[in-house]
């Protein structure tokens, strides 16, 4: 039997299909980088904006048209959707996001074999969802209620992974020659809270880099009220990166109040000025949600001020979409579709400027980068494409292929797409 699995969305999805692939290879089953020469496709759908459950539609229709079986679907969109997802074509099963956990058992014509292959090392994904870094789930769900938010219905409750699980997950990564572990969850900062003792994210930070041996070490998204700042002293150790990635959704406080969000914008300046203060040449970027309904103009601009104020390294805007199930989505004062759009574009722009700043910034400096592939190969060697801890992407011709390598380098000048900086390797 051969799988095809793709995802849409987050990293934590990516996570989840990673883990998908670890159980089909444990039973013996080949997993595929083209719908085309598999029987079965597995898709893990996105739900958080409009646009993501119409790419989470378009996807599963482009696979079950190509797979030879049909296709499962799991995740946030076929989670709250299930009638939808069921009566699309050639699906033969909707497995929620609380029975993803059995989503390989389900899918096999018999039962998953456990066996010696279970000690299998890590590898890739084949196809285009191919990461050299390990997205590592160690939390799923959400306990807030954030009044835009659709995860918190898809995913349900907040519950944490032991810390025993997330330093295997760890530990079976580096032993499939993977150098950097990226932690994922809806609610990340959260972890612990429900385990009996209760523990918490810098413990959970502590025992991983005690009793594991990995390289690099980031979070994914926080929220800045998960943050303690007796937690940035860990990044002492150089085998944490240097991101953090904030997500403040506003700059206005009346917005942040009918978003429920849990911080004002004193507090999050406050956060960001001390995680700068500690961390020297920390990268923070964050998320933006631009046309929430009541944002007048003032509101707006309160937006683009903090930007200006704060100097993000990058982040991401998103355009508000009214999302079934939500408070927000019975919410009085809807801000026109044609403004919503004119605002993402101004703040999309401001916002790229101000990762162009950070990036000039760290001009000259060395640097240390985990090549995750290539991108393409000419007369001179190899197109390679990777990060810095500090997350600034870069790019090398070399003669030889340094995928999945660690090496230190020197930020150079940036390339004609001003996306990406050229390096100069130092050893």
């Amino acid at each position: 039997m051969k799988v095809y699995l793709d995802t849409i969305g987050c990293r934590l999805n990516q996570s989840e299909i990673e883990r998908f692939g670890r159980e089909f290879r444990r039973a013996g089953v080949q997993l595929t980088a083209r719908p085309e020469d598999a029987d079965l496709g597995v898709i893990n759908t996105c739900a958080v904006t409009a646009r993501a459950s119409s790419d989470s539609r378009t996807k599963a229709r482009q696979v079950a048209e190509r797979v030879g079986q049909g296709i499962i679907l799991t995740g946030c969109w076929s989670t709250v959707n299930p009638r939808d997802a069921s009566s699309m074509p050639n699906v033969l099963k909707v497995i929620s996001n609380a029975e993803k956990g059995e989503l390989v058992p389900q899918s096999l014509p018999v039962e998953a074999i456990k066996s010696e292959k279970g000690l299998l090392a890590r590898e890739p994904l084949p196809g285009l969802r191919s990461r050299t870094r390990a997205f590592i789930k160690v939390q799923d769900g959400c306990d807030l209620h954030c009044t835009y938010c659709i995860t918190t219905i898809a995913r349900g409750a907040g519950r944490s992974m032991p810390t025993e699980q997330i330093v295997d997950d760890i530990q079976y990564a580096r032993r499939g020659g993977a150098k950097e572990a990226v932690l994922t969850g809806v609610h990340l900062g959260s972890w612990g809270s429900d385990l009996d003792p209760a523990q918490s994210l810098e413990q959970l930070l502590h025992d991983i880099l005690n009793y594991t041996d990995i390289p690099r070490l980031r979070l994914s998204s926080i929220e800045p009220w998960d943050l303690n700042p007796e937690l940035f002293s860990l990044w002492e150790n150089p085998r944490l990166c240097r991101h953090l990635h904030l997500p403040i959704q506003s700059g206005s406080d009346r917005i942040l109040r009918r978003m429920a969000r849990r911080t004002t914008i004193a507090e999050f300046t406050k956060l960001v000025a001390g995680a700068r203060n500690r961390i020297p040449d920390l990268a923070i970027t964050t998320d933006i949600i631009v046309g929430f309904p009541g944002e007048s103009d003032q509101d707006f601009e309160r937006s683009r001020a903090l930007l200006d104020e704060l100097s993000f390294s990058g982040g991401h805007i998103f355009t508000y979409s009214e999302r079934k199930g939500t408070a927000a989505a019975r919410f009085r004062g809807r801000v026109p579709t044609k403004v919503r759009k004119q605002r993402s574009a101004l703040l999309r722009a401001k916002l790229q400027k101000s990762a162009e700043r950070f990036r000039i910034q760290q001009l000259d400096t060395p640097q240390s980068v985990l090549w995750e592939g290539i991108a393409g190969s000419g007369p001179q060697g190899f197109e390679l494409r990777g990060w810095t801890d500090n997350y600034i992407r870069v790019q090398l011709t070399s003669p030889r292929n340094l995928s999945n390598e660690i090496t230190r380098v020197r930020l150079q000048g940036f390339s004609p797409d001003r996306q990406t900086m050229q390096v100069e390797v130092l050893d």
